[in-house]
């Protein structure tokens, strides 16, 4: 494996590249990307339901039925697929035999080449969600398939979800201390995808994927304060004090526990990265902070 440390070019000939879970919030984003790059009909949208995606297949997107949990609906999902975009399951706990269960049947398919949706520096973080993306970037080394890894940052809208929220609170809450979180916008995360699966020469890539600049949640809440005209601060409690208020707002324990590990890592540097390899894939600059927390209000 190797970093990121040349330019991309942009392949010629027609293939076709299907996208799991292709109606989730990420995978909309990717199919509107790469219907910039290549013919909608070089274009699958393999999904859980396919009725949701009655909007893919009026734009001449293939939809097929493809669900992490129905083994037996990927081999015909992934026929005749040159590139496969395998976006983590969401269903934590359950991910790596799921991502199994895709990898094995894009093996079947002869897959010529297979990106994947990894965490920020999965192999050395400190998250827990880490570890499934480690088994399954495992599960992909020891498949033979060709693949490269998207190990994506935070999303900006993980925070900026919750500013309606932090407006009533009067506050930001969170364990993350003074942390740096580099994240960028969902769509330059898309837009990075459809930039790689377009591309020659990806095989054994390792891209690790962040916003340009970094901020703490203090910050953050000093940013929700400026475009609301709402004054508000940000309140770092212990891990436990956190996922607690987490659970008593009626979030599930599994819900909880991710956000509250994951703002702890986020004290810890998990989420910071500076190699700006993300703007230098997408050509343009990351999603700034300020943009996403206007889009949210």
């Amino acid at each position: 494996m190797h970093p990121y440390n040349t330019a991309i070019t942009v392949e010629r000939s027609l293939v076709m590249i299907v996208i799991t879970g292709a109606t989730g919030q990420l995978g909309r984003l990717v199919v509107a990307a790469l219907l910039k790059r290549v013919p909608a009909t070089d274009i699958v949208a393999a999904v859980r339901n396919v009725d949701k995606a009655k909007d893919l297949a009026a734009l001449g997107v293939q939809v097929r039925h493809g669900d992490y949990s129905q083994p037996a609906t990927w081999d015909a999902a992934l026929k005749g697929a040159d590139k496969l975009l395998l976006i983590s399951s969401s269903e934590i706990g359950q991910r790596a035999a799921q991502h199994k269960t895709v990898i094995d049947a894009a093996k079947r398919a002869g897959v010529k080449f297979l990106a994947y949706t990894s965490v920020l520096h999965a192999d050395t973080s400190v998250l827990g969600l880490a570890g499934e993306h480690r088994e399954t970037e495992a599960l992909l080394r020891a498949s033979g398939i060709p693949f490269a890894l998207l190990r994506n940052g935070w999303y900006t809208e993980n925070y900026t979800a919750g500013v309606p929220a932090a407006l009533k609170l009067g506050a930001v809450y969170g364990c993350a201390g003074d942390g740096l979180i580099s994240s960028a916008a969902r769509v330059d995360y898309a837009e990075a995808a459809a930039a790689v699966l377009t591309a020659d020469n990806q095989a054994g890539r390792v891209y690790e994927l962040a916003g340009d600049t970094a901020y703490t949640l203090t910050e953050f809440a000093a940013e929700v304060s400026r475009r609301s005209g709402t004054a508000i601060g940000y309140v770092n409690l212990p891990e436990a004090d956190y996922k607690n208020a987490l659970l008593k707002a009626g979030l599930p324990e599994v819900v909880a526990e991710l956000l509250a590990n994951s703002d702890s890592g986020v004290a810890q540097g998990a989420l910071f990265d500076d190699g700006r390899q993300l703007s230098r894939l997408i050509g343009r600059a990351t999603t700034p902070l300020a943009a996403s927390v206007a889009a949210a209000l």
